[in-house]
């Protein structure tokens, strides 16, 4: 097994309900499935306890606490807990994220900016935050940020754009900045992706059926004209939380099917 004996905090660990399985618990259900033990955090506990129990009918007992990532001292909670717990951190994943609200520069409200700025970029920093001083003293470590194609490629929207495009560069400040303490920090970019958050706000919004929006996606998509699903995203979190990528630190990788490709 590739996590064997790691402790991991999977943020964002619930999932937006639909028809698919979302990136945050797809991954922790495959970090548990690679051995290690995992703490599973979101703000909407219920869900967090669904993805324990998927967890634990086949792999093994998971833990789960509520705790909003844009409040500080929840962000310190979620630190202390995991080591009282399991007495280390070895990997933290951060998913939380969200589209809801957005807009073009002229219809995008003040209100909706800041909100999705918290979400996607001020609750990750402050997560890491405390997390870091532990994986320091550990000298050892690995951070995943989920971060989006949308960062490099063009978009109609902005708060999403301009806040991912703000994970990669956080993801690229904390790698050099926590080289020295053994810490990797990469980003995962998901391109078109079939996972609820992703379908079920376009069939709300735009008021039409799922396939439909299925169709409209899977032919921007180049490798197949299909789009990716939350177990690719797990994938590759489970390499880069592996041995496998010790090597590797800084990297903004994009699972979309050669979607980003395009700005070349």
């Amino acid at each position: 097994m590739r996590l064997k004996d790691k402790i991991a905090i999977v943020i964002g660990a619930g999932q937006t309900p639909g028809e698919t399985i979302g990136n945050g618990r797809a991954t922790a259900i495959r970090f548990a499935r690679e051995g290690a033990q995992v703490l599973l955090v979101d703000k909407r506990i219920e869900s967090a306890e669904e993805t324990a129990l998927m967890i634990s009918n086949e792999t093994r007992a998971a833990s789960v606490l509520g705790a909003d990532i844009t409040v500080e001292n929840e962000c310190q909670t979620i630190a202390d807990t995991c080591v009282d717990r399991y007495g280390r951190i070895d990997i933290l994943h951060n998913n939380v994220g969200t589209t809801e609200g957005d807009a073009g520069t002229v219809d995008l409200t003040e209100e909706n900016w800041q909100r999705l700025m918290d979400i996607n970029l001020k609750g990750l920093f402050l997560i890491s935050k405390h997390v870091l001083p532990v994986m320091r003293a550990q000298k050892n470590g690995v951070i995943i940020n989920i971060s989006s194609t949308a960062s490099l490629c063009s978009r109609t929207t902005l708060a999403y754009k301009t806040s991912k495009a703000g994970v990669n560069a956080i993801t690229q400040n904390l790698a050099i900045e926590n080289a020295p303490y053994g810490v990797r920090v990469n980003a995962i970019l998901p391109g078109l992706m079939d996972t609820p958050m992703a379908i079920e706000r376009r069939v709300r919004e735009q008021g039409v059926d799922r396939e439909t929006v299925r169709r409209e996606r899977d032919a921007q998509v180049p490798l197949g004209q299909k789009m990716g699903t939350a177990w690719d995203v797990a994938a590759a979190a489970v390499f880069l939380a592996s041995d496998e990528a010790k090597y590797i630190t800084g990297v903004l990788l994009p699972v979309d099917g050669g979607l980003s490709a395009r700005i070349g």
